[in-house]
């Protein structure tokens, strides 16, 4: 039986993981309007509940990459899919708060071994002229679990009930479970290193690849962290009026659900064409720029618009630039893990993604608890816009446009 190509590579792979990945999906949208029904008796547990599996990565995520160096690429993702199948399982009958925060631990557990096992998949079998494609690729067709699990989530849980959501995402997981041995590779994740000994005994964190670390820290926040976490209470704050269509009550779960499920609809259209411009090396760094500062302009719309509809509009805004944003960055990172120690890169990429995608809804909901949601957006704006000032000095300092 002939191998697959490269393109059904990585096809299977994100596919794998959005399957993974429904459950978690599923939560960010539910949990902050259902979490009386999770047994949850305070704000800051949903902060800590929606936070922990990326605050866990941190530890976790080192040992994961020390484990693709010993161990098959196929071997991790497997264990992976086990893992979220069971804690995805779990949301549906458990009601007490710490055995909740230990299923959101396991899968933390999950996601490092899927993300890491991912991007060495997709670096495996491509080059930096299509590399950029192929994240693109990657990245959209693996969303199509957040649109999953997100958007039929939130609409299924509004009609039905969260046991039937979560028990129907799971035996979806027990469905894709053949196919790891199908797509994804056996090798290690280490097989080229010893190519690169040099360039990793003279230092691999340059301040290029520093200034990287922290644009996926702060994708991470603002992106998978603030921006996921806060969508629904964002909503809820301007939408008081529930619309019925079909004698279906779209509530701001659903709504919520429905935006994010559009973002991860285009993606595996829009994603790839991204990553194309970015494989063209002088326009990477530019076309970052672009969800830095435009992102950071929207956050302070968001912050303040009260029409629904104008709000809709901007969030929708937002999400293209999202895509945008984390194509850029991921296409840097694996292209600077390219020429080093590629476990390494990897490893520190995901891990400064998961300080920020942890520190999110954390921030957002202590803040929140505290103030009011607005707030949170106006500093995440800001913070924006200073990483794009940021690249811009860096940029005029260098002379710096190309990869290298």
């Amino acid at each position: 039986m002939n191998a697959p190509s490269t393109k059904k590579r990585v096809i299977g792979i994100a596919l794998i993981t959005a399957v993974a990945i429904l459950g978690d999906a599923m939560l960010l949208i539910v949990l902050p309007l259902y979490w009386h029904e999770f047994g949850l008796t305070a704000m800051w547990q949903i902060g800590l509940l929606l936070s922990i599996n990326r605050f866990i990565r941190l530890p976790i995520t080192p040992l994961v990459g020390m484990f693709y160096q010993r161990f098959q690429l196929r071997t991790g993702v497997f264990i992976a899919l086990l893992l979220a199948i069971f804690t995805t399982f779990s949301y549906g009958f458990i009601q007490a708060f710490w055995l909740l925060l230990l299923m959101r631990v396991l899968w933390g557990v999950a996601w490092s071994l899927l993300r890491l096992g991912g991007l060495l998949t997709v670096m495996d079998t491509t080059s930096d002229h299509h590399r950029g494609n192929f994240i693109g690729l990657y990245n959209g067709l693996w969303g199509l679990g957040g649109l999953v699990g997100m958007f039929a989530g939130g609409l299924l849980v509004d009609q039905t009930s969260i046991l039937f959501v979560t028990t129907s995402f799971a035996v979806l997981g027990l469905l894709a479970l053949p196919a790891v041995f199908s797509f994804v590779p056996v090798t290690k994740g280490a097989n080229k290193e010893t190519a690169v000994k040099r360039e990793i005994e003279n230092g691999w964190l340059t301040p290029y690849v520093a200034l990287v670390l922290v644009t996926g820290l702060v994708m991470g926040f603002i992106v998978f962290g603030v921006f996921a976490s806060t969508l629904s209470p964002l909503i809820e704050g301007v939408y008081h009026q529930e619309w019925t269509i079909a004698r279906l009550t779209v509530g701001a779960a659903t709504l919520a659900g429905l935006l994010q499920a559009v973002r991860w609809g285009w993606d595996p259209f829009i994603a790839p064409v991204i990553g194309r411009l970015v494989d063209a090396a002088k326009t990477s760094q530019r076309v970052l720029l672009l969800p830095l500062f435009g992102g950071g302009l929207l956050f302070f719309i968001l912050g303040s618009v009260s029409p629904i509809s104008l709000l809709l509009v901007s969030l929708l805004l937002f999400q293209l630039l999202s895509t945008i944003f984390v194509t850029t960055t991921d296409t840097l990172a694996t292209n600077v893990a390219a020429r080093s120690n590629r476990v390494k890169v990897i490893t520190a990429h995901t891990i400064v993604t998961d300080v920020g995608a942890a520190l999110g809804p954390l921030f957002a909901f202590f803040v929140i608890d505290i103030y009011k949601v607005s707030t949170v957006y106006y500093f995440s704006g800001t913070l924006l816009i200073a990483l794009g000032a940021g690249w811009l000095i860096f940029m005029k300092r260098t002379a710096f446009f190309a990869d290298s």
